[in-house]
């Protein structure tokens, strides 16, 4: 699947020393690396290897031709930061008692020339990348960069040449060998792989591209909800303007994250239908040109198309948002694809005793109840008997009663006893770029036993990358979900669809050895009807956060970028074409476990941050935290767990390299020992 690299190696034999303080490390050339074509993709980078040893240690094979003082005033910035790296990585390898461990300086320069898609593509596209310390990029955002040749690593004599060479590249990589012993050409193959994998995409193109301007609306909780999309918008070029309430952490400008966007626009960001005339007039009295508006936020979606169909800018259709935030117009254009009636929407509890009259013989029970408009499994319930589903009803239809925009539709719909997913989709023009099944395990409200119990819910427990269902179930799945899409009126778009698969080979089933759960893929019999897609909601905005993160990580996409380029309409297609390409094969580099910490007990929250706590009392685990997100920070109040409110105290996201059996073993490990501290404990 993936071509061999070719070690062009010109005639590049030189070295230098670096100097930090006491530290000197004797820096020599290892050749250049010119990547050939893979199956996929042409690479458009070539890289200059350098090795770096301590200098006691050194070897040399010719005269050092000059030095470097990683503290003069002209290495600066990354350059800086990458050189310091380098000589950290050589004082712990120097230092290693379990062998020689070999350190690289990897320089990455462009073979065309033209405007890099996104200036932190090395950086990202190498985030877990095995024996990498630190990836680090050369760029600003909408950078051009030259085309340059293989002959520019020969003969450099001066520490002059040497800046002139660097400030020509992409950007540059400081690895390691990541097993004992391995040396420099083991660690060159390693990297040349890892190279191909990551970065076989089109990260330059050959058209000029200019800064845009986007209104986002609802600027999100916090930083630690939002950090990859604003960081995303930095490395895009493009600057935003936030609308949302007064006192929002973004409205001071003298704010540490002030720099994220140019302006702070205080409005009123309730969803009632005024919020349309409220961005609209935003927009109209801004004193620069505004290029696009976004929000990922459910029930502002339908209003903020509004607003860009009245100002003429890029959207897709606002009627379509409409369906798309409304379960039961949702199920309603399902069953007449499907020829059939499977559940009924109520305008109000009142419809429901007509309803019985007529249908109730035809129920099968268990059932879902859920608002028609909500979120986080917000208020959906599953009954067993006509007396929980009259209770049910009441509540959904009450739920949205006093809302800014007001509801009292219910969905009543059958429960689908199969493996539950969440499907992420890029799509542009109707084509599916890129889509991402997640197996979303199940929740207390699957479970016997605990079904019937007050606590018992339909918030996620654990979501695990890749999905475990055969494949053949995963493409019926993408092929029928894209399908419940374009029923919607939607031909581009990040959407976040849940579903569940009827008749599906793989069951969930508890593993008595170990305890734990996942799915078990039964052989087909000629009497097994064939597996069907049944769905439960499409969100026509990226997956949460935490799921935001972990494509990016796992995958190499980044959902939020992709979302802010396709508000600016089509003349951003080649990059949404270019950043929408996953690795190489479209596997992921790692199998993640989104572990979600449900609350065991209410209060005040008395840790500052109960995960860091957690992974300082339990080191063997950090390892293998890719990433976390504290969700109740100290002082904030924790619901327990018979609160109808949907509140996770954290999420922590554990990663296997070696296959989804540890990976739930690690997931199952991280559930039972997590604890937090409240107030008065």
């Amino acid at each position: 699947m993936i071509a061999q690299t070719v070690d062009a190696s010109p005639e590049v034999d030189w070295a230098f020393s670096m100097r930090s303080g006491t530290a000197t490390a004797l820096i020599r050339t290892l050749g250049t690396t010119i990547p050939g074509k893979s199956v996929q993709s042409e690479q458009k980078h070539w890289c200059l290897d350098l090795e770096a040893t301590l200098q006691g240690n050194a070897t040399q094979s010719g005269a050092e031709s000059f030095t470097i003082d990683v503290g003069h005033e002209e290495y600066d910035g990354a350059i800086s930061d990458l050189f310091k790296a380098l000589l950290e990585d050589v004082l712990v390898a120097s230092n290693r008692k379990d062998g020689r461990h070999a350190v690289i300086l990897r320089l990455v320069f462009s073979r065309e020339p033209g405007t890099v898609v996104r200036s932190d593509f090395l950086k990202y596209r190498l985030d877990g990348c095995q024996g990498v310390s630190l990836a680090i990029s050369f760029l600003k955002p909408l950078s051009s960069v030259p085309q340059v040749t293989s002959d520019r690593a020969k003969n450099i004599h001066t520490s002059h040449g040497f800046l002139e060479l660097i400030r020509s590249g992409v950007g540059g990589v400081v690895a390691h060998s990541p097993a004992t012993g391995d040396g420099t050409e083991s660690l060159r193959r390693h990297l040349d792989d890892e190279f191909m994998k990551r970065l076989s995409f089109t990260w330059v193109l050959n058209q000029p591209l200019t800064r845009s301007r986007i209104f986002w609306v609802q600027g999100r909780a916090n930083i630690e909800a939002s950090q990859q999309f604003y960081e995303a918008a930095v490395a895009l070029g493009l600057t935003l303007v936030v609308l949302d309430e007064p006192g929002h952490w973004l409205q001071d400008d003298s704010g540490p994250y002030a720099h994220y966007r140019e302006a702070f626009i205080p409005i009123s960001i309730d969803g009632d239908d005024g919020l349309t005339d409220r961005i609209v007039e935003a927009v109209r009295s801004y004193p620069h040109k505004v290029d696009g508006i976004i929000s990922i936020s459910d029930v502002r979606l339908p209003l903020v198309a509004r607003a860009c169909e009245i100002l003429g800018l890029p959207t897709s259709s606002s009627i379509a948002y409409d369906r798309a935030g409304d379960k039961g117009a949702t199920r309603g254009l399902e069953s007449a694809a499907a020829g059939g009636e499977e559940g009924f929407v109520l305008e109000t509890s009142d419809e429901l005793d007509a309803v019985l009259k007529e249908k109730r013989e035809r129920l099968r029970y268990p059932l879902i109840v859920k608002p028609c408009t909500g979120w986080n499994s917000d208020c959906v319930v599953k009954v067993r008997n006509e007396e929980e589903l009259r209770a049910a009803v009441l509540r959904a239809s009450a739920r949205h009663l006093t809302s800014p925009k007001k509801n009292t539709r219910v969905v009543v719909e059958p429960y689908i006893d199969g493996p539950e997913i969440d499907a992420n989709f890029i799509v542009l023009d109707g084509k599916v770029l890129f889509c991402d099944i997640t197996d979303d395990f199940p929740c207390s409200g699957d479970l016997p036993g605990i079904e019937k119990t007050t606590a018992a819910n339909f918030m996620e427990t654990l979501m695990d990358v890749p999905s475990g269902l055969p494949a053949d179930e995963q493409d019926m799945m993408q092929a029928s979900l894209l399908k419940s899409i374009s029923r919607l009126g939607f031909q581009s778009g990040v959407f976040h669809v849940e579903a569940r698969v009827r008749e599906s080979r793989a069951q969930y089933e508890l593993d008595s050895a170990n305890g734990i759960l996942d799915l078990h893929i039964k052989e087909r019999t000629s009497t097994t009807e064939a597996p069907s897609c049944y769905l439960h909601e499409v969100n026509a905005r990226t997956p949460g956060y935490i799921n935001c993160v972990a494509a990016l990580l796992a995958h190499g996409v980044d959902y939020y970028a992709i979302r802010l380029l396709l508000s600016l309409g089509p003349g951003e297609n080649a990059r949404v074409n270019a950043l929408s390409q996953p690795f190489l094969g479209g596997k992921p580099q790692y199998v993640l476990g989104i572990c979600v910490m449900p609350p065991t007990r209410g209060g005040i929250m008395a840790s500052d941050d109960a995960v860091l706590e957690f992974l300082e009392a339990n080191p063997e685990l950090r390892e293998h935290v890719v990433h976390y997100q504290t969700v109740k920070t100290r002082g904030e109040v924790v619901q327990g767990p018979e609160s109808s409110e949907l509140w996770c105290v954290a999420y922590v996201i554990v990663a296997s390299r070696q296959g989804r059996k540890e990976c739930l073993e690690l997931a199952q490990e991280v559930t039972k020992k997590f604890d937090y501290r409240l107030m008065g404990e």
